[in-house]
C-alpha cells in the first residue's frame, strides 16, 4: 500500500510550480534555524529534499518514511551520508529521549492517528525538545485535500490536539492569500468549484498541468534544496484561538512541557 504515496510525492525531476518550490524550501530554512547544533529527527522525510538544508546546521539528522519506495529518491540523492530508515509515524523504532527536534513537514494528513504521533513525538524528545508541524490550511473556502489523506488538522485542531499531547504550542502562517497573484485570486473560486466536484486530476501529470493553470510560472524539484536560493522571510505569527482564513500554510513550533 505504501506504493501510493508515489503518487502523491515530489519526486527530483517533476514539474512543480514555483510557489511550491519555494514553499519546500522555506519550511526547511525556517527548521534548520529552530535545529541548529540538535539531534533532529525528520518523519516522512518524503524524498528526502530538504535533509541537505538540515544537515548544514544541525549536530545530527535522522529520517525516514513509510514508504520505502519514495524513501528510494532520498536514498538516491544522500547514499551512505544520512541515516535512512523505513517507518511509520505511529510507533517510531528509536528509544526515550533521543531527539531535540522531531519533524513533520505537509505529511500529518497521512497519518491515521495523529494523536500517537504526538505522543511518540514527546516520547522520543528529550525535556525542552521541540516538535516542528508544517501544514496545508484546511480552512481557506478552496483548500484542497491530498488524495490517500485520511485528517486535516487547521490551527485550532493542532492547538488542541498537540496542546494535549503535552506541547505548549506557537503558531505561524506563511503565503497571504490577498498578496497572491491575480491570476491566483481570480481562479481560487474555479479551483473551489474543481474540488467540490471531485474533477482534481489525481496523477502527478495531470496535476502538474492543473499548477501550471493555477499558478502560471513553474520549476523542477531538485533532489536537494541546498542549492534552491530564496528570500527567506520570518512566517507571520497567528493565533490558535480562530482557523485561520487567509493563510495557505500553517507552521507550528511545539516545546515539549515536562
Amino acid at each position: 500500500m505504501t506504493a501510493q504515496f508515489v503518487d502523491v510525492t515530489e519526486i527530483e525531476g517533476q514539474k512543480i510550480s514555483a510557489e511550491q518550490l519555494y514553499r519546500t524550501a522555506h519550511r526547511y530554512h525556517w527548521a534548520a534555524q529552530l535545529c541548529a547544533g540538535k539531534d533532529v529527527l525528520e518523519v516522512a522525510c518524503g524524498a528526502g529534499q530538504g535533509l541537505g538544508l538540515l544537515a548544514a546546521r544541525a549536530k545530527t539528522v535522522t529520517a525516514g518514511d513509510v514508504s520505502p519506495e519514495v524513501l528510494d529518491s532520498a536514498r538516491s540523492t544522500y547514499g551512505h551520508a544520512l541515516p535512512l530508515s523505513v517507518f511509520g509515524a505511529e510507533e517510531l523504532p528509536f528509544p526515550d529521549a533521543s531527539f531535540d527536534a522531531v519533524l513533520m513537514f505537509e505529511a500529518l494528513y497521512y497519518v491515521p492517528s495523529p494523536a500517537r504521533f504526538f505522543a511518540e513525538a514527546r516520547r522520543v524528545l528529550r525535556p525542552n525538545g521541540v516538535l516542528l508541524v508544517v501544514t496545508a490550511n484546511m480552512d481557506l473556502f478552496d483548500f484542497t485535500p491530498s488524495s490517500f489523506s485520511h485528517r486535516y488538522l487547521g490551527v485550532v485542531e493542532l492547538a488542541s490536539e498537540i496542546g494535549a499531547a503535552g506541547f505548549g504550542t506557537h503558531f505561524a502562517a506563511l503565503i497571504d492569500t490577498r498578496t497572491v497573484s491575480l491570476r491566483q485570486r481570480i481562479l481560487r473560486p474555479v479551483k473551489s468549484l474543481i474540488t467540490k466536484f471531485g474533477l482534481m486530476p489525481k496523477s502527478m501529470h495531470g496535476k502538474a498541468w492543473m499548477k501550471k493553470l493555477f499558478f502560471g510560472e513553474m520549476a523542477v524539484m531538485p533532489g536537494d534544496l541546498v542549492g534552491t536560493s530564496i528570500t527567506y522571510v520570518a512566517p507571520t505569527p497567528i493565533t490558535s484561538d480562530a482557523a485561520d482564513l487567509t493563510h495557505k500554510v500553517i507552521y507550528c513550533c511545539a516545546t515539549r512541557q515536562d
